[in-house]
């Protein structure tokens, strides 16, 4: 089975763990993921999904009401969002899914359509942020709508206006309660004013939570045989591999991380940071310049194994395991 989202293919013993048999269908199409545990969690809609369904919708209100509207969302796939839209208004709510503090979860999205002279005009009204100083990428002013997201919103509203036979059509869009809303995200520390974000990587929410404390040390300290990993690869794989414990992304801290971690702990992500902490000279005398060339040569293998071992000799509450851009396990140790 293959997650479309992600291009992983679950093991087949996960699937047989599977205690609800009737949710695979959402896995197979991509709404759900399913863990090793055989748990299956439920993905939600991003704001951006959620949108790009309220314009849409508005859109196509102007020739009959509509209670849902498919939507092609970044990754790919298509997805029916419910709305309530009649007359050239719409309404809908963000999905949340099974991810466990969204705090936009159930907030209400609002889009009016009206003709337009000619092509599509999007109008980003109240309860969306805007940056309140000059970026690298955005200048002060300008809607906190990330660049797939304002494609997907884009898209979506072009093929409702050519379906409709427009010529032209203007979108605002509206979030009531944004602005409350925005005040329990991270924007405030980031220059976003005046509301929440319009963003989706790939349309769909994973469900994890993936708000760290502010210190990271804190959370380790803080966790119950805590899996540790390295970046967003890892991440997606650990908690795959470990869906009952706190799955924590600590980027290059692995030092301080493990310093700070109570009694076993898992370190489990790509290989290049991993092996280049427990072993800095690594490389030396294999002639690869990265830990990925060294990766692709016959003794990789060998090198990683003698490496884990030395490792857990030192550090026995630590279980190491190494995972590539697929997913597979490719060292792990003893």
């Amino acid at each position: 089975m293959l997650d479309p989202v992600s291009g992983f293919e679950y093991p087949e013993a996960w699937v047989r763990k599977c205690r609800s048999p009737d949710r695979l269908a959402l896995v197979e199409e991509g709404l759900a993921v399913l863990t090793s545990s055989g748990t299956v969690l439920v993905r939600g809609f991003t704001t951006g999904t959620t949108a790009a369904a309220v314009s849409k919708a508005a859109v196509l209100s102007l020739s009959g009401e509509m209670q849902s509207v498919p939507v092609r969302i970044p990754c790919g796939l298509v997805v029916d969002v419910p709305v309530d839209a009649h007359g050239g208004r719409a309404s809908g709510r963000k999905f949340g899914g099974d991810y466990p503090s969204d705090v936009t979860a159930g907030i209400e999205f609002v889009a009016e359509a009206v003709p337009y002279s000619h092509g599509v005009h999007l109008v980003f009204g109240d309860g969306i942020g805007r940056f309140s100083r000059d970026t690298p990428r955005y200048k002060k002013g300008t809607p906190a709508v990330s660049p797939p997201a304002l494609e997907c919103l884009q898209s979506a509203v072009r093929e409702a206006r050519e379906s409709s036979g427009l010529s032209g059509v203007r979108v605002t869009l509206h979030i009531p309660e944004g602005q409350d809303i925005a005040k329990q995200t991270l924007n405030p520390r980031v220059g976003v004013e005046g509301g929440i974000s319009v963003l989706g990587t790939t349309g769909l929410v994973e469900p994890w939570d993936d708000h760290l404390t502010e210190s990271v040390a804190e959370r380790v300290a803080a966790a119950d045989h805590p899996v540790l990993t390295t970046g967003r690869v890892g991440l997606r794989y650990a908690r795959l591999l470990f869906p009952d414990r706190d799955v924590i992304l600590i980027g290059g801290k692995i030092g301080e991380a493990l310093a700070a971690a109570r009694g076993k702990v898992v370190l489990c992500g790509l290989p290049a940071l991993i092996l280049r902490y427990i072993r800095p000279g690594i490389l030396d005398g294999t002639g690869a310049a990265t830990v990925e060339e060294l990766a692709a040569t016959p003794g990789f293998g060998a090198i990683v194994e003698e490496t884990l071992a030395e490792f857990r000799q030192i550090h026995p509450a630590v279980r190491v395991i190494l995972v590539n851009r697929n997913g597979t396990v490719i060292g792990e140790s003893p």
